[in-house]
């Protein structure tokens, strides 16, 4: 632990600290241990990738815009537009990138998780 003077400590009269060794803080890190440890950030958003069958209704699996399924130059959406489109019956929330994981408590509610 670091004791930062003057705000955590304040001299005793009649001492004399000349003598006393000191070294200066180390420089920050680049980065923070948590970036460190969790790696780069992913983007924030979502991706859908559009499926064509034939006729029927439109469908769509939704991604993390940096799952290698995602495509390219897809429109990015955010939480609120993906959840619109999530709850469409013809779409499906990647499993691969996490995009399921992630949006499927915000779709049905977070009591499924704690048994309340």
């Amino acid at each position: 632990m670091w004791v930062r003077a003057p705000k955590h400590v304040r001299p005793v009269d009649g001492v004399d600290y000349d003598q006393v060794p000191t070294e200066p803080l180390p420089p920050a890190p680049p980065t923070s241990v948590v970036r460190e440890v969790l790696g780069e950030r992913r983007p924030s958003g979502w991706v859908l990738a559009r499926v064509r069958e034939g006729r029927g209704p439109a469908r769509g699996v939704l991604h993390a815009p940096d799952c290698e399924e995602a495509p390219e130059g897809a429109p990015l959406l955010d939480v609120q537009r993906a959840l619109d489109v999530a709850e469409n019956p013809g779409t499906q929330l990647c499993t691969l990138c996490g995009c399921a994981q992630e949006l499927t408590p915000l779709l049905s509610g977070f009591d499924h998780i704690t048994g309340s």
